[in-house]
């Protein structure tokens, strides 16, 4: 086991809402917090408490408060923050859901977590107002948040301008937040993480990640996500920063608002930053504002990382971390020279372990180069409460000893920087959003063309990994581009199939394990 390099922090008693606004300042009520980024609009860090507090009553009026769970569906807009915040000053838990879903989808989230309000925009309703609908949410609960008729909106909710409620929660036991990640194993579970897991990972992280109050911060990784919602959101508002939102990554548009808001700070996942490095439009703008991108959602290439500092003149950061970790658990800080190749070392406040996947023995730190493999453990004050309704999934996430085990494979070297190597457990990532092949194949298994199927990750320039079928056909009429047609009709579009091929068997362990090293 070795500690964090760090010297331990401070982890406050209190609520998320408090720990970022509770010392708001007079002088920084007027400091833009919020900025949409297609229109310009601003909204102040006054009028997001203000707002966060009114919105917070309204749902204090409708019943809502500790036990409850609301549903947030948006992408990132300013709103996204007010709701959020509101939510959580409520008392209530917020589950974020994918902005990417489909109606069955959001359906079978709203069900697992027992949300009993959705709040939502109007280019994502259609889909939203199904599934709510559907799991007996009536209409006066279903929030658009920008307006729709026969819903209410959240102007009409503030509007009633009700005070927040008085609320008194236990922060290291108080459901604060509840995203749904498919973990180390299998289908998408409820991660339910405390005030304590989400305060805790701002205060291990934030002279680290070092925003500012004077930076201007690109908001296009999803709020919904927990790298968002923690590294994003929740650091950006407690440093008081401004944050520039994107409700969906799109390059040209990217660049202007660098360009045209004088973005000094961007967080981003690996295909952006193969963008940045490669694409002929980087050329047509001037991104001098830029001091620093931090890339993180999935491991990124060393060389790729140099040729984005090189190209653009800034500082390039890496970090790792997974939902369970409220994210973040190792990350290179800012200005410290750690190699990029790495994730950096262990954050304040929590200890990490490299565990032989063979013999179940612990691997030492190396006195020069890298250690033998390994998977990477780790324990500290971030670390989630457990599951939502899955005692195995918990057990076999976090030990006995409080030790989550990531299922990454991961070395390090004599200053303890974590590298990512590989992943012991089998998600996909496709462009920093995890996919669970289980889902994928269990989806496969429903067509009457497929006698059986397993899906493995394969690697991918643009997207990092992408998820591919090997498929043994049930019928003739069977081919690569029906295969694909059936999933794509069913899922979420980052969860599609995007290769497929056609086997004899799928191989199999004595257990009926698919043996998914032999497919790639």
């Amino acid at each position: 086991m070795f500690e964090s390099p760090h010297p331990p922090v401070e982890i406050p008693e209190t609520s998320v809402f408090d720990l970022l606004f509770a010392d708001l300042g007079e002088t920084e009520r007027d400091h833009p917090a919020l900025v949409d980024g297609a229109s310009g609009a601003v909204t102040t860090y006054g009028e997001l408490v203000d707002r966060s507090l009114a919105l917070a009553g309204a749902l204090a009026a409708r019943g809502l408060g500790p036990g409850d769970v609301v549903a947030l569906h948006s992408p990132n807009v300013p709103a996204f923050a007010i709701a959020f915040h509101g939510i959580l000053r409520s008392g209530a838990t917020a589950t974020t859901v994918n902005a990417m879903m489909n109606a069955a989808e959001i359906g079978k989230q709203l069900r697992a977590s027992g949300a009993s309000m959705l709040l939502t925009v109007s280019p994502l309703a259609p889909q939203a107002i199904e599934a709510a609908t559907a799991n007996g949410i009536a209409a006066d609960r279903i929030v658009v948040l920008d307006g729709l008729e026969g819903h209410p909106s959240l102007a009409e909710l503030l509007g009633e301008a009700r005070p927040a409620p008085t609320v008194t929660i236990d922060p290291a036991t108080h459901v604060a937040v509840m995203p749904y990640s498919s973990g180390t194993t299998g289908h998408p579970k409820g991660v339910m993480l405390s005030h304590r897991n989400l305060v805790a990972n701002v205060a291990q992280c934030v002279s680290l990640i070092d925003v500012r109050a004077d930076d201007r911060v690109i908001a296009v990784l999803p709020f919904f996500h927990i790298y968002g919602m923690t590294v994003l959101l929740n650091i950006a508002l407690k440093q008081r920063a401004t944050l520039v939102t994107m409700p969906r990554f799109e390059l040209t548009e990217f660049l202007r608002i660098i360009q045209d808001e004088r973005i000094t700070f961007a967080f981003i996942a690996p295909p952006i930053a193969v963008a940045l490095a490669k694409h002929p439009l980087v050329d047509d703008h001037d991104l001098s504002s830029l001091h620093t991108i931090m890339s993180g959602a999935a491991p990124l290439d060393e060389a790729l990382g140099r040729a984005v500092e090189q190209r653009l003149g800034v500082e390039m950061l890496q970090g790792y971390g997974m939902s369970e970790l409220s994210p973040v658990s190792h990350v290179i800080p800012r200005g410290s020279g750690a190699p990029l190749r790495s994730s950096g070392p262990t954050i304040p406040n929590m200890q990490s372990k490299i565990v032989d996947i063979e013999t179940g023995e612990e691997i030492p730190l190396p006195e020069e180069g890298v250690s033998a493999r390994g998977e990477l453990w780790v324990r500290g004050p971030n670390v989630m409460l457990r599951y939502l309704d899955d005692e195995a999934a918990t057990a076999e996430t976090i030990d006995a000893d409080g030790f989550l085990h990531t299922g990454d494979i991961a070395e390090a070297d004599a200053a303890g920087n974590i590298a990512i190597v590989d992943r012991l457990k089998e998600l996909i990532k496709y462009k920093g959003y995890q996919v669970a092949p289980a889902e994928l194949e269990a989806l496969l298994l429903t067509s009457q063309d497929v006698a059986d199927a397993a899906v493995v990750g394969v690697p991918d320039d643009e997207a990092g990994e992408i998820p591919k079928a090997f498929v043994v056909r049930a019928s003739e009429a069977a081919t690569a581009e029906s295969v694909m047609a059936f999933v794509a009709e069913r899922v979420s579009p980052y969860k599609r199939v995007r290769a497929v091929e056609f086997i004899d068997a799928i191989p199999k362990s004595s257990a009926g394990k698919i043996l998914r090293k032999d497919l790639r």
